[in-house]
């Protein structure tokens, strides 16, 4: 959930993506400033597009789109990519997932003035500036059309619409799963008018509901806190489970830590990474393989 400013999260589909925080949030709190073409109010739909089930390899964070190893996805800031970095990114032949906060309002967007006062609930525990929204509310909703819209005329393949779990919080709008099944429809409904992708980030306890409605799953530390199995639905559908773990003792994991990540129930078929909390370059692979 969090992304430094031009920090890439690159995801090579072996049947996976994604990265976030509760600790599984990350995200940067720079400033973005649009250029016309990017709040341009006709926006064209792109060609649909899908992860597919298997492509190649890792995951890996960096300031520039020559890292390697080579990877097939790339998970960016929607609000702090350019649009030309989407391009260079594209030209290579890769995909590119934008990343945004569905779910709660962040003092530092260049659209946080959009949000109004009464539909925003409780502080996100541990995230300054950061509140839970009122999902159904048609002002919060006008706001994430327009960010899906900028996703389109950026080049977005696909979104990663975070912070959809508030039902699973203390949001102080009394948001419940309901709310959350009602909300990642609406989302997912509005990419598909575009012809964008969507993943479910995190929200286990509403898969069944909204699995049908969505791409794919950007899931965080479900090893951690044993909750795998929820996610494994996503594979048996043929759609991509892209997992992140976070072991404390990184980036130099334990075998133990290591066979957690990569082997849970209910992990097989994912595409499992190993990161650092901070989401630096440094990365480890279930093949044991490693990158910096």
């Amino acid at each position: 959930m969090l992304f430094g400013l031009v920090l890439l999260v690159l995801i090579p589909l072996a049947i996976g993506l994604g990265v976030g925080l509760d600790p599984r949030r990350h995200r940067s709190k720079s400033a973005w400033t649009a250029t016309p073409s990017e709040t341009a109010t006709t926006v064209i739909p792109g060609r649909l597009w899908r992860p597919l089930i298997v492509l190649s390899q890792p995951i890996v964070a960096s300031d520039v789109p020559t890292i390697t190893p080579d990877v097939d996805v790339y998970d960016v800031d929607l609000f702090d990519t350019p649009p030309e970095t989407i391009a260079a990114l594209h030209a290579r032949g890769k995909h590119v997932v934008c990343y945004f906060s569905a779910g709660s309002y962040e003092a530092w967007r260049t659209d946080a003035a959009r949000f109004d006062k009464g539909d925003l609930g409780s502080a996100l525990r541990g995230w300054q500036g950061e509140n839970w929204v009122k999902t159904g509310s048609p002002t919060v909703r006008a706001v994430m059309i327009s960010r899906i819209q900028l996703a389109v005329s950026k080049g977005c393949d696909a979104i990663d619409p975070d912070n959809v779990d508030a039902y699973n919080n203390a949001n102080g709008l009394g948001l419940t799963t309901a709310d959350a099944i009602d909300f990642v429809k609406f989302l997912a409904s509005t990419a598909a008018g575009y012809n964008m992708s969507i993943g479910l980030k995190n929200a286990g306890d509403i898969i069944p509901s909204v699995l049908s409605s969505v791409d794919f799953s950007v899931n965080e530390q479900c090893a951690e806190y044993k909750e795998c199995d929820k996610y494994a639905a996503f594979v048996k559908a043929g759609k991509p489970v892209f997992h992140i773990e976070y072991p404390g003792d990184a980036p130099n994991p334990s075998s133990s830590e290591l066979d957690a990540a990569c082997n849970s129930s209910g992990t097989k078929g994912f595409s499992t990474v190993i990161k650092k909390m901070s989401l630096d370059k440094w990365v480890q692979y279930c093949n044991d393989q490693k990158a910096n």
